[in-house]
Order: structure tokens, then C-alpha cells, then sequence
């Protein structure tokens, strides 16, 4: 049997982005940190992220049936930790704007989308959550570099070389 830890460690080997989930009910502002995020259809666009079923801000976001994904820069790792942690105030002195649904965008993000919530799968000790994109930050919104989780610690990326830009495509075409 594989042990939590083991599996948190060896997937650790895998660089992911970070992104806050946010969303607006009628207490105001809710969001959280999350780093299981992609992108999984460009006709409907449609995007996916993963959260704690224990989690105590997704049940508002759910409830309103839309949300945002804001993904960081590198230079947001203090508030990457902000939405990490349960029971403070994780909006003072953040400073936000709302997308035309009125989800949170927050300021010097790399990029954001705007989603409402198609599908929801229980998996284990979390929910896969689907959304339709129905706005996206436009282009040139943030020309930064994102902010990098691997083996447990915030990365950076740094390179020497000019970057290449990479394809991937699979036998189904994306």
C-alpha cells in the first residue's frame, strides 16, 4: 500500500503552477490556494482544478456555482500562503478587482479565468471540479514569469537559453 507521504513526495517531482481559487457570495470574497489546475478543452474551453473535500472555503464557492482561477506570478509567494491558511483574514489589504460574474481577480495575477462550475467528481479525498470559461484576462495582462511548486518549495524559472516554444500533441489532436 502506498502511504500519503510517499505519494506526496514522489509527486513532488512534478513543477506545477500556483493559482487562488476565488469566488463572491453573500459574506464577501472567498478564495484559496491550489495547485492542481489545467486547462482540458478548447471547444467548449474548458478548464479543471482539484481541491481538499475538507476544504472550508470551497462549499461557498460551490454554492454559487461560479469561480475564478487567478494564477500567480513569482513574486506571490507571501500570498500564495495567505490562501493557504484557514481561520485569518485572507483578504486584508489584498488588492482586487471583479470580473463581470463579480469573482475576485487579484492584482498583478499572470493571468485569470472566469469560470461557472459544469461538473463536480468526488476522487478520493478530494473534488475534480470542470468550468466553462466565460471570460479570460486578456493578452499581455501580466508579461511576468509564474510562480513554481516543486518538491515542496516555491521555484522560480530561470533560464540561460532563449526559450523554445513546445507542442504537444497527442493522437487526439490537443
Amino acid at each position: 500500500m502506498i502511504e500519503p507521504r510517499e505519494m506526496r513526495d514522489s509527486m513532488g517531482h512534478y513543477a506545477s503552477g500556483i493559482t487562488i481559487i476565488t469566488g463572491y457570495d453573500h459574506l464577501g470574497p472567498i478564495g484559496f490556494t491550489c495547485q492542481s489546475f489545467y486547462s482540458v478543452s478548447l471547444e467548449p474551453p474548458l478548464i479543471s482544478f482539484s481541491v481538499m473535500t475538507l476544504s472550508g472555503s470551497y462549499p461557498r464557492i460551490r454554492a454559487t456555482g461560479r469561480f475564478c482561477v487567478n494564477v500567480l506570478a513569482q513574486d506571490q509567494s507571501e500570498l500564495s500562503n495567505r490562501f493557504a491558511r484557514r481561520g485569518s483574514d485572507k483578504w486584508a489589504g489584498v488588492e482586487w478587482g471583479p470580473t463581470a460574474a463579480g469573482n475576485p481577480v487579484l492584482d498583478h495575477t499572470l493571468l485569470w479565468v472566469d469560470c461557472e462550475t459544469v461538473a463536480e467528481y468526488e476522487a478520493g479525498d478530494h473534488y475534480i471540479v470542470v468550468g466553462a470559461v466565460r471570460e479570460l484576462s486578456p493578452l499581455g495582462w501580466h508579461s511576468g514569469d509564474p510562480l513554481v511548486f516543486f518538491k515542496g518549495n516555491y521555484r522560480h524559472l530561470r533560464s540561460h537559453e532563449r526559450p523554445v516554444r513546445a507542442w504537444i500533441v497527442d493522437e487526439e489532436g490537443y
